[in-house]
């Protein structure tokens, strides 16, 4: 009779074996880029542009910033992985707190279709990246992310988009849980609502093990 394993416990086993084998055969940093993806989170236009009716103050700052990490993550063959939000126009799949803002005659943020749902301008994806559609802060939650990561051999992450205390963090605090190698939050290719609540964030998750360089930092890392 032959033991039949959740899917929990399939996930669970795989993650396992991935860390045994990094362990035991590290990488080059070349390598590493191979292994690595990028997780460009809610850069769409009603979170980032002057209308958005849940704009991050600091969003609009960042997007040269954004774009360019974009830019040497496909040069360096990384996984780049487009999470949004994508809601149902009456809010049936959004968090309680926010479905005041949802009507079945005015759709709300984000909702599926609609021009504040799209990525804003000079963000575009290509061939080869992967779109991701969240109802959450987490990335990964309710989504098939990590299963995603997992069966492309990805255990190492690097972090860019809005904002700070809420999807980027959450995102951030779930990839610790589930041992990621490394998770990377790029400093200023990530905003919040102001500086000061961008810096607390920034803090907190470089105390659970993130790393914290900047976009330039980064992209020198393997000179």
């Amino acid at each position: 009779m032959h033991q039949v394993y959740s899917p929990e416990e399939v996930v669970f086993y795989q993650s396992s074996l991935t860390r045994l084998w990094t362990h035991l055969h590290p990488l080059s940093m070349d390598d590493t880029w191979k292994h690595t993806a990028l997780l460009v989170i809610d850069m769409q236009r009603d979170f980032v542009e002057e209308y958005g009716p849940l704009k991050v103050n600091g969003g609009k700052a960042i997007v040269p910033n954004v774009i360019e990490a974009v830019e040497i993550a496909r040069k360096r063959g990384l996984l780049v992985i487009w999470v949004v939000r994508e809601h149902d126009p009456q809010g049936r799949d959004v968090e309680l707190f926010r479905r005041h803002l949802y009507s079945p005659a005015k759709p709300g943020p984000t909702s599926k279709g609609c021009r504040g749902a799209e990525l804003v301008d000079g963000l575009v994806i290509e061939e080869g990246d992967y779109k991701l559609v969240k109802t959450r802060f987490s990335a990964f939650f309710a989504t098939h992310l990590h299963s995603l990561l997992l069966s492309n051999g990805i255990d190492h992450l690097v972090i860019a988009g809005v904002q700070t205390p809420n999807c980027i963090r959450q995102t951030v605090f779930d990839a610790v849980a589930l041992d990621y190698q490394s998770v990377t939050v790029l400093v200023d290719a990530t905003a919040a609502s102001s500086p000061e609540v961008h810096q607390a964030n920034i803090f907190d998750m470089k105390n659970i093990g993130a790393t914290t360089p900047t976009l330039q930092e980064w992209s020198q890392a393997d000179a």
